[in-house]
């Protein structure tokens, strides 16, 4: 029982699914369907989570799956919130990205897809990792 609350707690990814182009344009903004859908990202120092300090828990912007705790939220100096970790790693997915003539990890939202940023390995300790996440990808659910 304890297992089954702590998957609960930390937002438990339930099954995926897709939706057509014309569906996500009817419910994302075209910034959002950009970002999200076509792998684009916002300017650096733009987007509203970037110097945000509230507590809470960042959500998928096309789904509401639970993908990053503000207690691992830092201040990278890239323009983008970073986190250090993911709130559960079975919510996310990893795959290689070689656009630009770079090598990079590139992070999805497990259950729809969405294209949330990167994962590169100069994080802080003790993950070392550093989760470049667009703003637009992210709805903060805040603490009371």
């Amino acid at each position: 029982m304890k297992q089954r609350n702590e998957q609960k707690k930390k937002g438990k990814m339930s099954e995926k699914f897709s939706k057509t182009d014309d569906e996500w344009k009817d419910q994302l903004s075209p910034e959002e369907y950009s970002i999200c859908r076509k792998k684009n990202t916002e300017p650096p120092f733009t987007g509203i989570y970037c110097d945000c300090k509230d507590k809470g828990t960042y959500k998928c912007t096309c789904c509401g799956l639970e993908l990053f705790s503000s207690e691992t939220k830092f201040d990278s100096g890239t323009g983008w919130p970073s986190f250090s970790q993911a709130l559960n790693n079975d919510n996310i997915e990893f795959v290689k990205d070689t656009s630009y003539g770079m090598i990079r990890m590139e992070v999805n939202c497990k259950k729809c897809g969405s294209h949330l940023g990167h994962v590169f390995d100069d994080g802080p300790q003790p993950t070392n990792l550093r989760y470049c996440i667009n703003s637009i990808s992210l709805h903060l659910d805040k603490l009371d």
